[in-house]
């Protein structure tokens, strides 16, 4: 089962952000995106920008569990 806030997670740290640069991308506040981290699941709308503003197809990660 995929947890998709640990895999944005990991990915923000990998490309060496910051959860306060994530917040001013998502216009939000960094409680929101701390609550994402601790989320298994996720709107595919959020899912969407988070996948746009890190470059990262987040959605993939669902696609490579389901082929397992």
């Amino acid at each position: 089962m995929v947890n998709i806030g640990q895999c944005i997670k990991d990915e923000l740290e990998r490309q060496e952000r910051s959860v306060s640069w994530l917040a001013r991308k998502l216009n939000c506040h960094r409680s929101v995106v701390y609550r994402i981290f601790n989320k298994n699941s996720i709107d595919t709308n959020l899912l969407k920008s988070i996948s746009e503003i890190l470059g990262y197809d987040f959605f993939k990660e669902y696609s490579d569990d389901m082929n397992k």
